[in-house]
C-alpha cells in the first residue's frame, strides 16, 4: 500500500477512482511516492508531486509489461515511483488510466497522446485554420475515448464572418458539444471556460499547429510557453509546442497542452465511431434497410437530413477504422478486389470504344 497526500494531489487532478487504484498497488516501500507523469522526453520522464516537477526513470521490468500491453507511459499517467541511494528516481508501478485518448498511425501502430483526462478543449482557428471535417474528426475521437469535448474557436479577434463560422458548425455538431468563439490571449475572454476548470479536473488541448493552444494555455495558467504566429503564405501555423505537457491553473485545474495535429486516425473500431455521430445513428434506425449505406439506397433517411460533407466525412472515419482492423490477407484480398474491378471497367471502355 502507498501513502500519499490527496488535498497535494489533487492540485494536479488526483480523483477518487484513481485514488482508490492507488491503495491497492502492490508497493511495500515506505518511500514510495504516488506521482503524476507531467512531460515524457527521449531519455527521461517528468512527474509532479503536486508542487514540483522532477526527472525520473522506468525501470525495465515495467517498460518490458508497458510493451507487451501495446502501450507506453503518457502525459497524465499516475505512477509509483522511489528513490534510490543514488538519488535517481525510478518508475516501478503504472495505474491502468480511467479515460485515454490515442491515434494510430499510418503503420497501424497505436499513438497515446493523453491520460486521465475530464474534458477536451478542441482548439481550432477562426482564420485559415477554420476546418469543419477536421473538427468533426478530432471530436469522433474525443467522444470515442468518452472524454467530454469543448470546441473553442480562437482569434474570434481578426477573423472575418464568424457568425457564420459558429451558424455552419452548429447545423453540423451535436447540439450537446459546448462551442465557444474567442480571443485566447484575454482572461475575460477564456473566463467563459470556468465550468470545466474546477479543482481536480484535467483538460487537454487538441488542435493544429497555429490554432492558438499555447496562448490558450498562458492565459488559463500564466504558463509563460512560446507562442508562434501563422505563415504568411497560407496561414498554417508554426509547430510553437513540441511535446506533450502538463501545466497547473490557479482555479485548481491542470491543462495538458500538446504539439499540432492535422490528421489523426481513430483508435477505435467502426461500430464506437459510428455511435458518436448520433445524429446519424439516430436516422439511420428509421431507414427502410437495416443495412443501410447512405449512398443509394431507396428509403434512406439519413441523406437529405444530413450535412452532405457532413456525410462524407463520416464515411470516411468509418473506412479507416475498418482498414486499421484488417488483417493482411484481408487486405491483399480487398486489393485484387479493386484491381478486378478497375480491370473490368478498362475492360468495357475498349468495347465501347471499338
Amino acid at each position: 500500500m502507498i501513502a500519499f497526500d490527496f488535498a497535494q494531489l489533487r492540485l494536479i487532478g488526483l480523483q477518487q477512482a484513481i485514488a482508490g487504484a492507488a491503495t491497492q498497488l502492490n508497493v511495500s516501500s515506505p518511500a514510495a511516492q504516488l506521482l503524476r507523469v507531467s512531460a515524457v522526453h527521449r531519455d527521461s520522464i517528468g512527474v509532479h508531486d503536486g508542487i514540483l516537477e522532477q526527472p525520473s526513470r522506468i525501470l525495465p521490468r515495467l517498460l518490458h509489461e508497458l510493451q507487451a500491453q501495446d502501450t507506453i507511459l503518457a502525459v497524465g499517467d499516475w505512477v509509483a515511483a522511489e528513490q534510490d541511494p543514488q538519488g535517481t528516481l525510478w518508475i516501478r508501478e503504472y495505474l491502468s488510466p480511467v479515460t485515454q485518448i490515442a491515434r494510430r498511425g499510418n503503420d497501424g501502430r497505436r499513438q497515446v497522446l493523453a491520460s486521465n483526462v475530464d474534458t477536451a478543449l478542441l482548439v481550432m482557428g477562426l482564420d485559415g485554420d477554420f476546418n469543419p471535417r477536421r473538427l468533426e474528426r478530432y471530436l469522433s475521437i474525443v467522444l470515442a475515448a468518452r472524454v467530454m469535448p469543448v470546441v473553442v474557436l480562437s482569434k474570434a479577434d481578426m477573423a472575418d464572418d464568424v457568425p457564420g463560422k459558429l451558424a455552419q458548425l452548429k447545423h453540423r455538431l451535436p447540439s450537446h458539444v459546448p462551442l465557444f468563439a474567442i480571443d485566447t490571449r484575454h482572461a475575460y475572454d477564456v473566463a467563459i471556460l470556468e465550468p470545466w476548470l474546477g479543482a481536480g479536473q484535467t483538460l487537454v488541448l487538441l488542435g493544429s499547429s497555429g490554432a492558438g493552444k499555447s496562448s490558450l494555455t498562458n492565459t488559463l495558467c500564466a504558463a509563460q510557453q512560446a507562442t508562434n504566429g501563422v505563415r504568411h503564405g497560407d496561414g498554417r501555423g508554426r509547430h510553437t509546442t513540441t511535446a506533450r505537457s502538463l501545466h497547473l491553473c490557479s482555479s485548481g485545474a491542470c491543462i495538458i497542452d500538446t504539439p499540432g495535429l492535422r490528421s489523426w486516425r481513430a483508435d477505435a473500431d467502426a461500430e464506437t465511431l459510428a455511435a458518436t455521430f448520433d445524429d446519424i445513428a439516430a436516422l439511420a434506425s428509421t431507414c427502410q434497410f437495416r443495412d443501410c449505406q447512405h449512398a443509394s439506397e431507396p428509403g434512406c433517411q439519413v441523406r437529405g437530413a444530413v450535412d452532405a460533407d457532413r456525410l462524407r466525412n463520416y464515411h470516411k472515419l468509418l473506412r479507416d477504422a475498418r482498414r486499421i482492423d484488417e488483417t493482411p490477407l484481408e487486405r491483399i484480398a480487398a486489393r485484387a478486389k479493386w484491381k478486378t474491378i478497375l480491370k473490368a471497367g478498362l475492360e468495357r471502355g475498349k468495347d465501347k470504344r471499338r
